[in-house]
């Protein structure tokens, strides 16, 4: 199993970036999908889910109206693009996979992360 995030790096604030997560190994269409974020010393955040199908989403308060998380089941990959990017976004990015739907939910796969940084 894999996945493998990219699109991460370095963004004036204001400014965008579309991050990318790649699945294999797992049937992508029956897993509902996530990102999260850290940065050092906290503890990952959630950022933003997607339903199986794609029909439901959720974000996070922070980024409501600014994310957009999406899927394409053809391609096994998920997307989250960023706009009106802030300082305060800048973080480890990591996608995520789970089975369950809901707040709290355990995740059965992460990619490896990827760097986001916004500068002021």
């Amino acid at each position: 199993v894999q996945l493998q995030a990219s699109g991460g790096g370095l963004v004036q604030a204001g400014g965008s970036l579309r991050l990318a997560c790649a699945a294999s190994g797992i049937p992508f269409s029956s897993y509902h999908m996530a990102w999260f974020r850290q940065t050092p010393g906290k503890e990952r955040e959630f950022v933003a889910r997607i339903s199986s199908s794609g029909a439901t989403d959720y974000y996070t308060h922070s980024v409501r109206g600014r994310f957009t998380i999406s899927r394409d089941n053809a391609r096994n990959t998920v997307t989250l693009q960023m706009n009106s990017l802030k300082p305060e976004d800048t973080a480890v990015y990591y996608c995520a996979a789970t089975r369950n739907w809901g707040y709290g939910v355990g995740y059965d796969y992460w990619g490896q992360g990827t760097q986001v940084t916004v500068s002021s």
